[in-house]
């Protein structure tokens, strides 16, 4: 899967498309999630053009490859949710066709707020 300049995630960084901001750094926006399926959740996507994990960990620098973690931390921080400030929460990133990524920017989904349950349930 190559990379998509017209996918959905580019044209939010972009500011083609609004977003309800949760937190940006030179690294990473996050945002809430227009369809959520816990009480909160949440979307961290590098600004960089990832396609997926895979393509993130091959070509990212260093300092992109922290940057993402850390504004995971920050964002999970900021909503009340890491160990620090909450109960928990479920990081996840689903990977091409049968890890069921939909859209082609790499982008975690941070839920929280409430017991998330089981890992897969299909």
């Amino acid at each position: 899967m190559s990379y998509d300049n017209n996918n959905i995630f580019a044209k939010i960084l972009r500011g083609e498309i609004p977003c309800k901001k949760i937190y940006e750094d030179q690294f990473v926006l996050s945002f809430h999630d227009i369809n959520p399926q816990k009480k909160i959740h949440a979307l961290v996507i590098p600004k960089g053009k990832y396609v997926d994990l895979d393509d993130f960990s091959q070509n990212a620098s260093p300092e992109e490859m922290v940057g993402l973690l850390k504004g995971i931390n920050s964002v999970a921080k900021k909503l009340g949710i890491s160990v620090n400030t909450g109960k928990g929460y479920r990081a996840l990133a689903n990977i091409s066709e049968d890890g069921g990524q939909e859209v082609p920017h790499l982008h975690f989904h941070l839920f929280g707020g409430e017991k998330v349950g089981k890992m897969v349930s299909e």
